[in-house]
């Protein structure tokens, strides 16, 4: 019996799918700048919105939007400054009720330890 061999192809190497009858959607490119001067092109549907910002390909910075060759204005968004765990518990209740239910947790506390040592006096 004479030797056959299978011959195919290793998976992810060409496409099986061929683009006849494919349209592809219109689009159109922009380009980013960073502070380093590094200009990214990067290309978008046409009726897309492009971001005012982009990372930078080559120094991963962020990169600015250029429109004829000037870097666009960001607008100015106001960050969000985390507020801490005693600013949100402050927002639920007042300081008063607070001293409260701390009085009524240590004396919780201190009675489970008192019981903690009864037991160990008792062994």
């Amino acid at each position: 019996m004479s030797q056959q061999t299978m011959r195919g192809m290793r998976l992810g190497a060409a496409s099986l799918e061929n683009e006849r009858g494919v349209h592809m959607e219109a689009r159109k490119t922009y380009s980013y700048q960073c502070a380093l001067g590094h200009v990214s092109d990067l290309k978008f549907a046409a009726n897309a919105e492009a971001p005012e910002t982009w990372e930078c390909k080559t120094c991963s910075r962020e990169a600015i939007l250029l429109q004829d060759g000037i870097q666009v204005e960001l607008a100015f968004h106001e960050e969000k400054i985390p507020r801490s765990h005693w600013q949100m518990l402050l927002e639920r209740r007042t300081v008063e009720e607070l001293e409260v239910i701390l009085e009524e947790q240590l004396l919780e506390l201190r009675a489970r330890r008192e019981a903690a040592a009864e037991k160990l006096k008792q062994k």
